[in-house]
């Protein structure tokens, strides 16, 4: 019944029709259009949910949208008056952004995480990132598949997997994983099946989708978006971030994003620029001192990766920036210690946000109940292990957690802020995936390559870029940084977009 409306409406569509073509659209080249009166934001809506309809629930049924927002025409079309009347609000007028289902809106769409516990579950007020997003003039298109709970049920989960979705697939080959846990969001993107979207990141979950499609992702220092309304794993980690399938169209949202929040302490002390789309140039990288990072996850394991990132750093070079190679660290005890954060702060997250929204289970014992009565739907490929862990944690003031969550900041922390200080660098670079992984219903998961813990349990900033392809599977390029140094790793960013040209869109999909 979920997609009966959407199917009802493209059948009764007119202005999707004829030549026109949105696809690879960037955001200057939408508002353009709107400006000179050859496009309204009601049409481009319309030609987006006729491409979900074809694309993403009978075609390829890649699976990225969970649900559409039945008001979206209704809004594009007051913004079109608005528009008329009084001019643009931003660049973001009548644009387009897709969410993940993880956050809370206040309307007709339900906010799931993924999971059928919570599959009616609709928040009394909406996020604040909504909030913003919404006064920049965005129309909420629809809600997107997610890996259920954020990636964080299982250990042997399959990315972008849910019970509410059902399996995302990567629109580069349907058979390979679209990463995860923000799979829906990187999806919809990639496939052009909405101008951007926006994605939430613990560990990796805003970068490696990006990064196995093709497209642009920031996970951006923790605080400089708020966490309120957004259906947590861990406060110490959590953020959400902008996807896009260019850099300029990540910095537009992200600048639409950002805001002290009353209700998120982290933010208060935000250090937030005003525009993180201005003075991008082609020659962002000239005297720039960049770090290569090889000690990733999963180095030298794959040659046609460490061909890709040879080939980035001639880029980088040749842009006029100067290279210190092979910076190394030395971390063994910091992922452990982040796991068992990640398990006390996702009991006492969880159970907050659940009685705070009047969910329908209140408790995370209360999910885990749920899910074992329901266990048919609800783990038909895999269980709810770390849902049980979990559980059994106490509270934050546990010696145990409190040591974990020191020794994880310290090293992250530590190790980044060395090696920026020590080499003088603007940026550290390391590959941020390996081609996608064929999607494995009975082992699960099977990363092989991945940097973004560092940026992840530290709080810092994070950007990755398309960078080549390995056998037609996408391969991105992470900036990483200081602490509220958004606006330079962007620039950085950029410059490298433009001198590579790298993003191809999906053959299977035009």
């Amino acid at each position: 019944m979920k997609h009966a409306w959407l199917l009802i409406v493209c059948c009764l569509l007119t202005a999707c029709g004829g030549e026109a073509d949105y696809s690879e659209a960037s955001i200057a080249d939408l508002h353009d259009q709107l400006q000179r009166g050859e496009l309204s934001s009601e049409q481009l809506v319309e030609w987006y949910l006729e491409r979900i309809a074809r694309i993403d629930h009978d075609g390829l049924q890649l699976n990225s949208i969970i649900e559409v927002n039945p008001d979206a025409l209704s809004i594009a079309r007051a913004l079109d008056a608005e528009w008329q009347s009084s001019g643009p609000r931003g660049p973001l007028h009548g644009i387009p952004v897709v969410l993940k289902a993880n956050i809370d809106t206040a309307d007709q769409m339900y906010t799931s995480a993924g999971s059928l516990a919570l599959a009616e579950h609709v928040p009394p007020t909406d996020a604040f990132v909504v909030k913003r997003l919404r006064d920049a003039g965005a129309v909420i298109l629809g809600k997107a598949n997610l890996s259920e709970w954020a990636n964080f049920r299982s250990r042997r989960s399959s990315s972008g997997w849910s019970s509410v979705g059902g399996q995302t697939k990567n629109p580069y080959d349907p058979t390979r994983s679209p990463c995860g846990s923000s799979s829906g969001s990187a999806v919809a993107v990639a496939a052009n099946l909405t101008v951007a979207a926006i994605g939430t990141e613990t560990d990796g979950s805003v970068v490696c989708p990006s990064g196995s499609n093709a497209i642009v992702g920031i996970k951006p220092t923790l605080g400089l978006v708020s966490r309120s309304g957004i259906i947590p794993i861990a406060h110490s980690q959590d953020t959400a971030g902008p996807m896009a399938r260019s850099v300029r169209d990540a910095a537009i949202l992200l600048t639409a994003m950002t805001g002290v929040d009353a209700d998120d302490p982290a933010t208060v002390g935000a250090e937030i620029h005003h525009d993180y789309s201005a003075n991008l140039t082609a020659d962002g990288l000239r005297g720039k001192r960049i770090g290569v990072l090889r000690s990733y996850h999963g180095a030298g394991s794959n040659p046609e990766v460490d061909e890709i990132l040879s080939s980035s750093i001639e880029v980088l070079r040749g842009q006029g920036a100067e290279l210190i190679d092979d910076i190394e660290f030395e971390t063994p005890e910091m992922g452990n210690a982040e796991y068992e954060v990640l398990l006390f702060e996702f009991r006492a997250d969880l159970n907050a946000y659940l009685e705070k929204t009047a969910a329908p289970v209140a408790s995370l014992a209360d999910l885990i109940a749920f899910n074992e009565v329901h266990a048919d739907d609800v783990m038909p490929i895999f269980g709810q292990d770390i849902l049980i862990e979990a559980e059994a944690k106490g509270p934050l003031t546990d010696p145990a957690y409190l040591e974990s969550l020191n020794t994880s900041k310290h090293l992250a922390r530590s190790s980044l802020d060395d090696a920026l200080a020590e080499h003088q660098l603007d940026a550290l670079i390391a590959p941020t995936n390996g081609p996608a992984w064929t999607i494995d219903h009975v082992n699960g998961d099977s990363f092989h390559i991945g940097s973004a813990s560092l940026a992840a349990i530290s709080g810092y900033p994070n950007i990755t870029v398309p960078a080549g392809r390995v056998r037609g599977l996408p391969v991105g390029l992470s900036f990483m940084g200081k602490a509220w140094n958004e606006k330079q790793l962007i620039e950085i960013a950029y410059a490298f977009e433009q001198a590579t040209e790298a993003r191809q869109s999906p053959e299977l999909v035009k």
